[in-house]
């Protein structure tokens, strides 16, 4: 058997597990920071992933771009929704919620990885066949072959999410929720599949189609400020930011050289590629038109609701000193 670090949160050493006495709870600084921020990545990404869920799927018209934006959100928001399994895991330093729900819970944060970057390449896909062959995707990009192609990443996702399924264990001492592999390939075929289908492939798609879009933009004189390019930009940066250090630190589990430098690595690695989840919905729902539009008209009906509560408040009241010295309030 090779245990391994879990492709779910666990920051403990790769090769070695740690005694019954060195698993305390949550005290040091470092456990500290990572169970914070692990708490602000669930409560902006369930708020911001929510809020994207209800505009996208019952405020606007149902388009195209309403669908990517849709089905992102809804990959982010349950990655969300099991992130608080993994900060109980950060401060007790023990998996309690049984075998079903290490495999479960795998599944889904994989799920949540490979169907987020399949997302985002089919919406950069979508842009550039947008901007290259403007009448062809008029013509062609319908609502239903965009539910085609989400049914497909969602498909393609799961069935890459398995072996987080297949070779998760638990160990019954330490009570840790670890992936389990059989023979050293088993891990190193995991590994690299993830890397090749879940980052390289999908980046240099990406960056292939922002490349295009630039130089199209350009050429035809499209874009009359520099915020277009500053937006593919930032949506390139992000992903890789955000991606490549969770990967580079898998790749490093292989060579046992690099093993005094994993677990900091991947806990790094892992809270980095998290912050993806709310990440999403600020640089891709909210650029569209319809869901600023929606978001401001709903914050603004939030902001008069109070201001017209106050408002009635103040009408409503009346303090008046009555005859005994007393104050009486009538409303």
């Amino acid at each position: 058997m090779s245990p391994v670090e879990s492709d779910y949160i666990d920051y403990d050493s790769i090769t070695d597990k740690p005694p019954p006495e060195a698993q305390a709870h949550c005290t040091d600084a470092t456990c500290v920071l990572l169970a914070t921020v692990n708490v602000i990545i669930v409560l902006l990404g369930i708020t911001g992933n929510g809020l994207v869920i209800w505009i996208a799927g019952f405020k606007i018209k149902k388009t195209v771009n309403a669908v990517w934006y849709l089905s992102l959100a809804v990959s982010d928001f349950l990655f969300c929704a099991f992130l608080p399994l993994s900060i109980v895991y950060i401060i007790k330093s023990e998996w309690e919620f049984g075998l079903f729900m290490c495999k479960f819970a795998s599944f889904i944060l994989s799920l949540n990885m490979f169907s987020s970057i399949f997302l985002l390449l089919i919406i950069s896909v979508d842009r550039c066949v947008v901007v290259m062959f403007p009448v062809w995707a008029q013509n062609k990009r319908t609502l239903r072959r965009a539910l085609v192609m989400v049914l497909l990443a969602w498909i393609a996702s799961a069935l890459l999410s398995l072996p987080a399924t297949i070779f998760q264990d638990i160990d019954i001492i330490s009570k840790k929720c670890f992936s389990n592999y059989n023979h050293d390939n088993e891990h190193v075929a995991v590994v690299v599949c993830r890397f090749i289908f879940g980052f390289v492939i999908p980046f240099l798609i990406i960056i292939t189609c922002y490349i295009l879009i630039i130089r199209k933009l350009r050429n035809n004189q499209m874009a009359r400020s520099n915020k277009p390019f500053r937006v593919m930009t930032t949506l390139i940066v992000a992903f890789f930011i955000c991606w490549l250090p969770y990967h580079i630190f898998k790749l490093l589990e292989l060579d046992h050289n690099y093993h005094h430098v994993i677990p900091t690595g991947q806990r790094f690695g892992i809270t980095l590629a998290s912050t993806n989840s709310f990440m999403n919905p600020l640089l891709y729902a909210f650029m569209g038109k319809d869901f600023k539009r929606k978001c401001y008209a709903i914050l603004s009906k939030i902001e008069s609701t109070f201001e017209e509560e106050a408002r009635s408040t103040l009408r409503g009241t009346s303090i008046t000193n009555s005859g005994d010295g007393k104050l009486s309030t009538a409303v």
